[in-house]
């Protein structure tokens, strides 16, 4: 059975609570769907640069509410770390010269390291690593 792994777009909207990124959540056993390390630091980044942001008042509340939401958010996903061998296949994509946004190329390497298919809307940037499986739940 296949596993998968959510770029941070599909986390966006399954955190929106999107109707059909959630069907095909819930039809995929516990532990299948992973999100990477990359997209928890993207998540957490925008989370914390609000924070500094807003230094008091009822905009520094939201930002830290916002902020515990996305960890509560995880829960339900394992993590995929972005380890030696994501490290490996992202010099590998790197010296490739893709147009792709390097955090997306860290995803890519991510599910290209551990066999995952990744979970996206975005196949114009995601299609252009060669032998990377894709899915889409938005649709």
């Amino acid at each position: 059975m296949p596993q998968y792994l959510f770029d941070t777009d599909h986390l966006t909207l399954f955190d929106h609570a999107d109707v059909t990124v959630w069907r095909h959540f819930s039809n995929h056993p516990l532990g299948s769907v992973r999100i990477s390390a990359v997209s928890v630091e993207e998540t957490l980044r925008g989370r914390l640069a609000a924070v500094a942001r807003h230094q008091n008042g009822p905009l520094q509340v939201q930002a830290y509410t916002n902020l515990v939401a996305s960890l509560a958010l995880f829960q339900p996903f394992t993590i995929a770390p972005f380890d030696p061998a994501c490290e490996s296949r992202y010099q590998q994509l790197r010296d490739m010269r893709p147009r792709i946004g390097s955090q997306d190329l860290r995803i890519a390497a991510t599910a290209l390291a551990t066999n995952l298919v990744v979970v996206t809307r975005n196949h114009r940037d995601f299609g252009r690593i060669p032998g990377l499986p894709l899915d889409d739940w938005s649709v």
